[in-house]
């Protein structure tokens, strides 16, 4: 089904809809919306194809996850390996898993 959206709040509802509010935060959902917004305006949304493609974590996480060395800068690990998308208000990066 494809659902046309206008808006960021739109882009959050959906997600709700799909049971998927709990994969992003608020703040991640904009930055994502945004993103996807400026990179393809015609974009289907796909929300589950979404929360497969990427990722909202602490840079605590993110650094487990990947075995990062404390010395090792996070973002730009991210930078050259994927896509990121931005930092949310309360730190947390959002990316595109790879």
């Amino acid at each position: 089904m494809f659902i046309t959206i206008d808006n960021a709040s739109q882009f959050r509802d959906q997600f709700r809809a799909m049971n998927r509010q709990d994969q992003f935060s608020y703040d991640a959902l904009g930055l994502l919306y945004d993103y996807i917004e400026e990179t393809n305006p015609s974009y289907e949304l796909d929300v589950i194809a979404l929360c497969c493609e990427y990722a909202e974590d602490t840079e605590a996480a993110i650094m487990q996850a990947y075995g990062l060395h404390e010395d090792e800068d996070v973002t730009s690990y991210l930078s050259e390996h994927t896509s990121v998308i931005g930092v949310t208000p309360s730190g947390s990066i959002v990316y595109a898993q790879f």
